[in-house]
C-alpha cells in the first residue's frame, strides 16, 4: 500500500553547503535512516559571495548522496518556513557541532516556530570526528592546498583543486 505525501515524514536539511563536508554528510546519512524522505536543500543566499555558485553546490551533493534512495536536493532562496511549507516539510534537520552552535540554533528554531506553529527542529550532534568541521574550514585549507580528502568526499576536492590552482597560496 502507497503512503501519502502527507503521511511520510519529510524532514528539509537546509544550509549553504559551499562545500558539502563530510560533516554534513555524516547528519545527511543519519538523518536519512530517520526520515522517508530528506530534502537537502542548499540556500542561494544573495547577501553572500559562495566559493560555489548554487548549481555546481547541488550538483557536488547529488554526487555525494548518490547512493541515498531517499535523498532530494534542491534549492531555495525564501524564508525556510515558507519553503517547507510548499513542499509539505515539517521538520527541520540542523547538525550540532560544539556548544557554540546551539545558541544561534536555538535562536534559528525559536524564529521558525514563530513563523510557523507547525514546523518542529530535529537537532543532530556531530560526530565527534566532525565537530570541528566546517566548509569555512575547508575553504581556507584548500586554499592553502592543505590535505583535505579526509574532510570532504571526492568530488569535492577535485571541484576545490579547480577553484584554488596550484599557483595561489604559493610564496
Amino acid at each position: 500500500m502507497e503512503q501519502s505525501v502527507k503521511n511520510m515524514r519529510v524532514a528539509v536539511y537546509p544550509g549553504s553547503f559551499d562545500p558539502v563536508t563530510n560533516g554534513h554528510l555524516d547528519i545527511i546519512h543519519r538523518a536519512a535512516k530517520v526520515f522517508d524522505k530528506l530534502i537537502v536543500a542548499v540556500l542561494n543566499n544573495t547577501s553572500k559571495n559562495p566559493l560555489f555558485s548554487l548549481e555546481e553546490r547541488m550538483e557536488l551533493l547529488r554526487l555525494a548522496t548518490k547512493d541515498l534512495p531517499n535523498i532530494e536536493i534542491d534549492g531555495f532562496r525564501d524564508l525556510l518556513v515558507n519553503y517547507m511549507r510548499d513542499r509539505q516539510a515539517y521538520v527541520v534537520v540542523r547538525g550540532l557541532r560544539a556548544v557554540s552552535d546551539f545558541e544561534y540554533e536555538l535562536q534559528m528554531a525559536s524564529t521558525n516556530r514563530k513563523l510557523s506553529d507547525e514546523v518542529e527542529t530535529f537537532f543532530m550532534t556531530s560526530t565527534p570526528q566532525y565537530s570541528y568541521l566546517s566548509s569555512s574550514i575547508v575553504r581556507e585549507i584548500a586554499k592553502f592546498h592543505g590535505p583535505i580528502s579526509e574532510l570532504v568526499p571526492p568530488e569535492v576536492e577535485e571541484a576545490l583543486r579547480v577553484k584554488y590552482p596550484t599557483s595561489l597560496g604559493k610564496s
